[in-house]
């Protein structure tokens, strides 16, 4: 059976936030940022939480009816060249809202940011979470396939960041390449940056 698929709503917002919470409660980048298993638990859905609602506001989120999974979509505009880029504040409002005394909150979307590509329109994969006991069933390709197909529709190239090895496989069996050197956070874990150009 198909998964069925709605756009979240903002009533939907902290089901969403706690299943990203959740799914990477463990991810490598999480345990990263917040080291401590017992204060990542309190704040690690306070962080997450911020893409949550910049989603809400800028993008979209695509949800398993039943709960299962989310994906997290921007869709990016190409930058002008020679245009200054504008300051991200994201990164700031995850580490005020979460945990001000960690640097770390801001430095990994920093870091990405830095990484991001900005010469073409694109859609931005921010984030995609499976519940835990639901991994490996095929969710995730299932919730991100309808947006690649409007991507391929339309001529639009898409981007995301993989956490993991593992999850970058399986973003390369779905037409993302490596865009080059992976960014590496301070003694900490690598970040993939992927880029799939529209079939």
């Amino acid at each position: 059976m198909a998964l069925e698929i709605r756009r979240a709503e903002q009533s939907d917002r902290d089901a969403v936030a706690g299943l990203l919470d959740e799914a990477f409660r463990e991810d490598p980048v999480s345990s990263w940022v917040f080291p401590d298993p017992e204060h990542r638990a309190a704040v690690h859905g306070k962080f997450l939480g911020v893409f949550v609602d910049v989603a809400l506001a800028e993008g979209r989120i695509d949800r398993a009816a039943d709960g299962s999974a989310a994906a997290l979509w921007l869709r990016i505009p190409a930058a002008d060249p020679g245009d200054e880029p504008e300051p991200d504040e994201v990164p700031a409002r995850m580490r005020a809202v979460a945990d001000p005394d960690n640097e770390r909150c801001e430095l990994v979307g920093r870091l990405t940011g830095e990484a991001h590509p900005t010469a073409e329109e694109h859609e931005y994969l921010l984030m995609i979470a499976v519940a835990p006991d639901r991994q490996g069933e095929g969710l995730g390709t299932e919730l991100i396939a309808p947006v690649l197909e409007r991507c391929d529709r339309e001529g639009v190239p898409a981007y995301l960041e993989a956490s993991s090895e593992r999850s970058a496989l399986l973003y390369e069996r779905l037409g993302f390449e490596h865009t080059g050197t992976p960014v590496r956070l301070p003694d900490g874990p690598l970040m993939w940056p992927m880029w799939r150009k529209p079939r």
